[in-house]
C-alpha cells in the first residue's frame, strides 16, 4: 500500500510540476528558442486564407536575413502589383537599410520595354513575356509574386449586388449589350430591377497586364470575343472609352453613370466600388477575394510549365474558384553584370516570395503556393555574375 501511495504521489508531482514546465518550453508562441516555427506559420497562414493554395513560406522557419549591402535597384511595370510592391519596399527597408529600391507603376507593357531595353534591373508584369520579347532577353526568368483578382466594377447608383456570366461581360465589351436592363444582364440577375441606363465600357488605354488577364479570360469564355478581338496587353477595343493605368480606369468609371470597367481587386476595394460575382466554369457565381483567387491558382498547380509562363483564368475545377484571376510576375535576368546589385536583388525577391507574402495578403493578394515558391527559389539560385552564383537559399531547418 505504501508503495502504491508513493507511486501515486510521484505521478501527481509530475502532472502538477513537470508537465507544465515542459509545455511552457515547447509551446513558445513566438517561435524563439529551439523549436521551429514552420508548422505554426503554415497553420496561421492557412487559417487566414482558408484556401488550398495557401503557402508555407520557407523563410518563415529560419532566421534568414538579407546581406548587409549598399545598392540602388530600379524596376517598373505592373500597376496591378504596385500596392503590394510599395508595401514590400517599405517593410524591406527596415531589414536592408542600405538597399534603395525604386519601382515605377508604368504598366506591364512599358515595364517589359524598360527591362528588355536594359533600363531597369527588373520588371513587374501581369502578362508573361512573349516568345518574341524573350528573344530580346533570353535569360529572363519569371517569378510569380502574388495571385490576384481582376474585377469588373460599375457605376449604377442604388444597385450593388449584380452578378455576371462570362458571355455577358464579353458582350458588354463587344458593344452587343448596350443597356443595363438588357435581357442578358436580367438573366444573370433574376428579381433585380434594372434601369434602362446606357452602358459605357471603360478599358485600359495603355499596355497592361491587367488587360492581358481580362482579355485572356474573355477569349476563353466567348468565341465571338476570341475571333473579333483576342487577347493581349493591348487590343483593338470594339467600343467604350479608355483610361490610363488602373487609377485612370477607376476614375473614369466613378465619373460616368452607367459605366463598367475592369481593374485589380485592390483598386476597387480602395475606392469602395462594387466587386460583383462572376460565373465560373462550374456554374457558380463567385465574388473576387483572396480565398477565391487562391482556389483558382490551386486548380492550375498540376499543369504549370517549367518557366511559369501561364495564365490561370477560367479554371475548369473548383466550385469556389474566381475565374478572372492571374499571377503577377517579377521578371529578372539570370545573368547579371554587377555582383552587388545581383545579390541585393536576389535577396529582395527571396524575401518577397517568402516572408513578404504576409504583407501582400493584407491587401487581398493571395499568397504564392508553396510548390511554386520552391521553383522560384531554384530560379534565384541560377542567377550568376561572371558565371558565379550570387544566391543560395537557407536550409528550412537553419
Amino acid at each position: 500500500m505504501r508503495i502504491t501511495h508513493a507511486r501515486t504521489l510521484i505521478v501527481l508531482l509530475v502532472m502538477i510540476v513537470v508537465l507544465p514546465l515542459l509545455a511552457a518550453c515547447g509551446g513558445n508562441a513566438s517561435g524563439e528558442g529551439t523549436t521551429s516555427t514552420a508548422s505554426s506559420s503554415t497553420a496561421s497562414q492557412t487559417t487566414q486564407t482558408q484556401s488550398p493554395a495557401a503557402s508555407d513560406s520557407p523563410a518563415t522557419s529560419t532566421n534568414w536575413k538579407p546581406r548587409n549591402l549598399r545598392a540602388n535597384l530600379t524596376g517598373s511595370g505592373s500597376t496591378f502589383v504596385d500596392p503590394a510592391m510599395q508595401l514590400w519596399i517599405e517593410q524591406y527597408k527596415k531589414l536592408a537599410p542600405g538597399v534603395a529600391i525604386n519601382y515605377q507603376a508604368v504598366g506591364s507593357g512599358q515595364g517589359i520595354k524598360d527591362f528588355t531595353g536594359d533600363i531597369t534591373a527588373f520588371a513587374g508584369s501581369d502578362a508573361y513575356m512573349t516568345d518574341e520579347q524573350m528573344r530580346q532577353a533570353p535569360d529572363a526568368i519569371h517569378l510569380p509574386v502574388v495571385v490576384g483578382a481582376v474585377t469588373v466594377f460599375y457605376n449604377l447608383p442604388g444597385i450593388t449586388n449584380l452578378r455576371f456570366s462570362g458571355t455577358t461581360i464579353a458582350d458588354i465589351f463587344l458593344g452587343k449589350v448596350t443597356k443595363w436592363n438588357d435581357p442578358e444582364i436580367a438573366h444573370d440577375n433574376p428579381g433585380v430591377k434594372l434601369p434602362g441606363t446606357a452602358i459605357t465600357p471603360v478599358h485600359r488605354s495603355d499596355g497592361s497586364g491587367t488587360t492581358a488577364i481580362f482579355t485572356d479570360y474573355l477569349s476563353k469564355v466567348s468565341s465571338a470575343w476570341k475571333s473579333k478581338v483576342g487577347e493581349g496587353t493591348s487590343v483593338s477595343w470594339p467600343t467604350g472609352i479608355g483610361g490610363e493605368k488602373s487609377p485612370g480606369v477607376t476614375s473614369a468609371v466613378q465619373q460616368t453613370p452607367g459605366a463598367i470597367g475592369y481593374v485589380e481587386l485592390i483598386y476597387a476595394l480602395q475606392n469602395k466600388l462594387p466587386t460583383p460575382a462572376v460565373e465560373n466554369a462550374a456554374g457558380k457565381f463567385v465574388v473576387p477575394s483572396l480565398q477565391t483567387s487562391s482556389s483558382a491558382a490551386a486548380a492550375y498547380l498540376g499543369s504549370l510549365p517549367p518557366d511559369l509562363r501561364i495564365f490561370i483564368t477560367d479554371p475548369k475545377t473548383g466550385n469556389d474558384a474566381y475565374p478572372i484571376t492571374g499571377f503577377s510576375w517579377l521578371i529578372l535576368r539570370s545573368q547579371m553584370k554587377n555582383k552587388t546589385d545581383a545579390e541585393a536583388l536576389s535577396d529582395f525577391v527571396y524575401w518577397i516570395i517568402t516572408q513578404g507574402q504576409r504583407y501582400s495578403q493584407q491587401l487581398q493578394y493571395a499568397p504564392i503556393p508553396s510548390s511554386i515558391q520552391q521553383l522560384e527559389i531554384k530560379a534565384l539560385e541560377r542567377i550568376t555574375v561572371d558565371g558565379q552564383p550570387v544566391f543560395s537559399a537557407p536550409s528550412p531547418a537553419s
